[in-house]
């Protein structure tokens, strides 16, 4: 099973990501696109990076607007995988 991280780490590994923020026991981001078929084609995109590291974010889509949440579920908090997971999320355009 994965590490939990401390506040410290948690804090530490969020000043190397734009977008993200620190909701409870997840990381969140929102991203907003110009219409429906832009925020699928995002969403699309993110299936290989998740499905090759065997961790997949929490997905809400409104319109426009991409909603995504990342845990280590099994760990029942923050981890490495989740910010290994966001940085790889931040490359995706």
């Amino acid at each position: 099973m994965a590490t939990l991280l401390n506040g410290a780490e948690i804090q530490a590994q969020l000043t190397s990501l734009s977008n993200w923020e620190q909701d409870g026991n997840t990381i969140k981001m929102v991203k907003t696109f110009d219409g429906f078929p832009s925020a699928i084609a995002f969403v699309n995109q993110l299936v290989e990076p998740a499905e090759a590291a065997g961790h997949h974010p929490d997905i809400t889509i409104s319109h426009n607007k991409v909603t995504l949440s990342l845990t280590t579920h099994d760990a029942g908090g923050l981890t490495q995988q989740d910010f290994a997971m966001a940085a790889q999320i931040e490359q995706i355009t």
